[in-house]
């Protein structure tokens, strides 16, 4: 089961990977407050979508005053986004995050995959943040760092020098990068997650590592562990 990009940023605040400030708005008006409320000038709406490609396809926009917000959430809530990975009808569009813009440095890219059987992640990272992995996978693959880790042993530190070095991280981040990963892995282990994706992460000109986005899968086959995670299932998508 796929979750929204807020639901999974939900996921992340809970077990301490840091994310933008941000609000789920289901209408215009909500849309309107919620720039209201935030600490920059400029925010970003995303439509919400079990989807990638939107920014492609016009599901996000940034936008300069909370009249914008209102004006763009009132025009794409509601609607049909087609995005590259999308059938010809898309999905519908109930709800947009409305989120802080935040100053960007470089945009890297992290991801963890669950071989549940044999207790194995497959942890991938790229310096590519913010590309299609896929297109990066076949056009660039040197730029693709792949690495296979037992999920029972204390795995970030036998790894976390090898996934920083690839992602060309300074040594003052390596704290922030290897908390993030051990959060990561304790996300994955108590909600029973298939995958979790950060593209990007990005490395803030006032060198913080910030989750600017946030994909999670669940194992449908363990959510009569997690009713709380039932609950998130949007059948619309």
């Amino acid at each position: 089961m796929n979750l929204h990009e807020y639901q999974a940023k939900a996921l992340f605040e809970a077990y301490g990977m840091p994310v933008p400030s941000h609000y789920v708005a289901y209408t215009a008006i909500a849309a309107k407050e919620a720039a209201e409320k935030l600490a920059t000038d400029t925010v970003v709406v995303r439509a919400q979508i079990h989807a990638s490609g939107r920014g492609m396809a016009g599901g996000v926009k940034l936008v300069d005053t909370p009249r914008e917000a209102e004006d763009y959430a009132k025009a794409i809530l509601g609607t049909r986004l087609i995005t590259a990975n999308t059938d010809e009808r898309g999905q519908p569009v109930n709800a947009v995050i409305v989120e802080e813009t935040c100053d960007i440095d470089k945009e890297l890219y992290v991801s963890m995959s669950i071989d549940r059987q044999n207790n194995r992640a497959t942890v991938t990272v790229s310096t590519e943040g913010g590309m299609d992995m896929t297109s990066v996978a076949v056009d660039a693959p040197e730029k693709l760092l792949r690495t296979s880790v037992d999920m029972s042993t204390g795995w970030v530190a036998d790894h976390c020098s090898e996934l920083a070095a690839a992602l060309r991280l300074k040594e003052a981040l390596i704290p922030q990068f290897s908390t993030l990963l051990s959060n990561m892995c304790k996300l994955i282990d108590a909600k029973d997650l298939l995958s979790v994706e950060i593209n990007p992460l990005v490395i803030t000109r006032s060198a913080a590592l910030v989750c600017l986005d946030a994909k999670v899968c669940v194992d449908d086959d363990s959510l009569h562990r997690h009713q709380d995670l039932q609950a998130l299932r949007d059948h619309s998508q």
